[in-house]
């Protein structure tokens, strides 16, 4: 399903790309989301663990990102942050019988491999830096 991760992950790099040679704190960061510091150092986590920011800890500690906005597609943070996009399906197992019923899945899961696809597409030519530059 769709959630606000992409747009809170996007908030967060274009901050640090704002400041490329300073440690931001999580609470610096969360303040320009107005979020709590706490899911602000959930997405820094995942970031990390995708070696695109670097943490420092102590007074002077923070996040900041470990290479070049430039070098950074906003396809690699959308996958990142999700596997794919998903509207879902019904939470009622459809009736096999039925014409529609027992396609449906099968058609809307094709649907959304198409969705993911262009999308995908679409961001690979946005870098960070590019969408940066638009503030």
């Amino acid at each position: 399903m769709i959630s606000g991760k992409f747009a809170i992950t996007i908030h967060i790099l274009t901050l640090l790309s704002k400041f490329p040679d300073d440690y931001l704190s999580s609470e610096f960061i969360a303040g320009s989301m107005n979020l709590h510091p706490v899911l602000v150092r959930k997405e820094i986590a995942n970031l990390k663990k995708n070696n695109i920011v670097e943490s420092k800890e102590g007074k002077n500690g923070g996040t900041k990102l470990s290479k070049s906005a430039s070098s950074i597609s906003l396809d690699a943070i959308y996958k990142i942050t999700f596997e794919t996009v998903s509207l879902g399906f019904s939470k009622n197992t459809p009736n096999p019988k039925c014409p529609v019923g027992k396609k449906i899945n099968e058609n809307l899961e094709n649907l959304y491999e198409d969705i993911n696809e262009k999308i995908s597409l679409q961001l690979k030519g946005i870098s960070l830096e590019d969408f940066s530059n638009q503030f």
